[in-house]
């Protein structure tokens, strides 16, 4: 199913806001990650991530990562022994990180810097894993176009594993911990949701930002965009834990809410 925005132009404005942030994660992490990757093995995947790639298993397999941001996941990934690893980014500005932390971490990591639909076909069928982490989906104009482009790039039985936010999330307003629980969105809301308040999650700052335009998606919009895709369900499971930087609201009001999922998509042999 073809979903009936413009992904062109959403895609290029999200892009442009999400550089527009560049800088402002420069002067809150970049200096601490160069230090931390200077050290041998250094890893910021938490004990979840880790167990499902280690299950997967990493070691000399060929790994890309679609909308890397500043790459020190796939950095983490390449520090558990992975073979070639790509990462796919829209934004010069993370690109440029990602680059920076590599040479920190004396790791050959292949940064592609472009709109995440285009990728080049030369890629096509290259890869064993490739991984989507928190963030992504939500940004995906077109998201079965979006699985297709993660279909193409693996190999025959490679890995699609995503480790994501759960959209449950997105009908609560987010706040801080001491902020009430308000429903926001229907967990069905199709209207894609226009802000300019910036993307500083580190600092939690706002700013006059580029407008950014998001969507809500159910969990099962999610895994039939990988099944219509083609690929077929290895592994699911909902987790409790937060691994936002916004519903600091929902994680201390523990009402049980699942805030977290790790889904491993495979493609035919």
């Amino acid at each position: 199913m073809t979903e009936p925005h413009d992904t062109k132009a959403i895609t290029a404005a999200n892009l442009a806001a999400w550089d527009e942030a560049a800088p402002i994660h420069r002067r809150q992490n970049q200096a601490d990650l160069l230090a931390a990757f200077g050290r041998p093995g250094h890893s910021c995947l938490d004990a979840v991530e880790t167990a499902v790639l280690e299950r997967l298993g990493v070691a000399g397999k060929a790994v890309a990562q679609l909308c890397c941001n500043n790459g020190r996941e796939l950095l983490s990934v390449k520090n558990l022994d992975a073979g070639r690893c790509v990462g796919f980014e829209g934004a010069p500005g993370f690109v440029e990180q990602g680059r920076e932390l590599a040479a920190a971490a004396g790791q050959d990591v292949e940064f592609v810097c472009g709109d995440i639909y285009d990728i080049d076909p030369a890629y096509d069928g290259a890869f064993d894993l490739v991984t989507v982490t928190i963030g992504v989906l939500g940004w995906m104009p077109d998201l079965p176009r979006f699985f297709a482009v993660a279909a193409r790039l693996l190999k025959p039985g490679g890995a699609l594993f995503v480790y994501e936010q759960h959209p449950i999330l997105d009908m609560i307003k987010p706040g801080a911990a001491d902020d009430p629980i308000e429903w926001e969105l229907s967990y069905f809301e199709k209207a894609p949701y226009v802000e300019t308040e910036g993307l500083d999650y580190y600092g939690g700052g706002t700013y006059v930002s580029k407008p950014l335009t998001s969507f809500a998606r159910t969990m099962a919009e999610i895994l039939m965009a990988g099944i219509d895709n083609g690929l077929t369900l290895a592994h699911f499971e909902e987790h409790p834990h937060h691994i936002s930087n916004t519903w600091w609201n929902v994680e201390a009001a523990g009402i049980g809410l699942p805030m977290s999922y790790t889904l491993v998509l495979r493609k035919a042999t």
